[in-house]
């Protein structure tokens, strides 16, 4: 089994199968979009024919949004997915944000979440900046650091998302009148669809891979992959069992250099990395405190770092390879 060939084909990144971005993010499950820039080359690459035109309009009609889902971190959703995902990872969430917004009071939260609303209301989509000025004027007080943890807040409590794409900045949005209400389901049949979602874009993946992405508990993971068992093929390598879903592609991968964004899923999608970056490099790919770097991967391994700005840092000489034409594909999807 060549788990990296199959990744890079369920994560669409060889021979990519969609044309449409809101099928490629419910596809994905979530997409990590902790760089507002980064997040657009994180679909574009992923796609038959990137488009900017099109990710852009798929993100201002709201079909596809970015919000902080699992782990408390910003990802891409279709909005169909958005109200059960949140509800998964709400009360985890609002954990971190209380933990790190320490000083903030549970009534200070709340007079800011109202704050925001009423900000909102007025607005289809305004930029982060123009909101804090907004809460400013009307009298809340507090520094960036701690407008951004009532921004935080308001996402866990299920009331705002992105709104409209800009060019540098988070906008937000209210979740109502972005997202129409619907039936949902359960939560133990949400962890079962999230399971779904993740092993047929994953695949092949283990449970420790499972849990970390959804930072849900071992025990709701386990019982999720044993609820979809039907779906999954398991097999056995290096002591782990890796499940396969059965709408993955197995074959077809082809040689293929690829300059993935900071935060990709092919590298934060999973709890161990070692299949995709030998161990002495992965300082280099992804340091301690979780920052993820844009890196140059050929035929599944990643061999060096890449900025659209700075000269490419191959991890060694003999990896060396040209990555000009992909720096203008990827200038040219930027750009329009």
């Amino acid at each position: 089994m060549n788990i990296s060939n199959i990744r890079l084909l369920n994560q669409q990144l060889v021979n990519p199968q969609m044309s449409d971005i809101h099928e490629l993010v419910a596809w994905m499950g979530m997409l990590q979009a902790q760089e507002y820039t980064m997040m657009r080359w994180a679909v574009g690459i992923r796609m038959k024919r990137p488009s900017m035109s099109s990710f852009r309009k798929t993100f201002d009609s709201g079909q596809v949004v970015r919000t902080h889902l699992f782990r408390c971190t910003w990802q891409l959703v279709a909005a169909e997915d958005l109200r059960w995902m949140l509800k998964l990872c709400a009360d985890k969430n609002k954990k971190a944000i209380r933990y790190y917004g320490q000083g903030i009071s549970e009534k200070d939260f709340e007079h800011a979440c109202d704050l925001i609303c009423q900000v909102l209301s007025e607005h289809q989509s305004m930029t982060k900046e123009a909101i804090i000025a907004s809460l400013r004027e009307l009298g809340l007080s507090g520094d960036a650091y701690t407008m951004t943890k009532y921004l935080q807040m308001a996402e866990a409590e299920g009331l705002i998302c992105s709104g409209h794409l800009d060019d540098n900045q988070n906008t937000y949005a209210l979740i109502d009148g972005r997202i129409p209400s619907a039936n949902e389901p359960s939560h133990e049949e949400s962890v079962i669809l999230l399971a779904r979602k993740y092993f047929r874009s994953h695949s092949p993946a283990t449970l420790k891979d499972f849990v970390w992405w959804t930072n849900l508990s071992a025990g709701e993971c386990k019982n999720a992959i044993d609820s979809i068992a039907g779906e999954l093929a398991a097999e056995r390598h290096n002591d782990d069992t890796y499940y396969i879903h059965q709408d993955c592609r197995t074959k077809g991968c082809r040689k293929k250099i690829l300059l993935l964004p900071s935060y990709d899923e092919y590298l934060i999608g999973y709890k161990s990395r070692h299949h995709a970056i030998a161990e002495q490099f992965c300082r280099q790919a992804y340091n301690k405190n979780g920052i993820f770097y844009p890196v140059i991967v050929q035929n599944g391994e990643v061999i060096g770092n890449w900025h659209p700005g700075k000269q490419a840092n191959f991890f060694e000489d003999g990896n060396k390879v040209d990555i000009s034409r992909l720096l203008s594909d990827f200038h040219q999807f930027m750009e329009c």
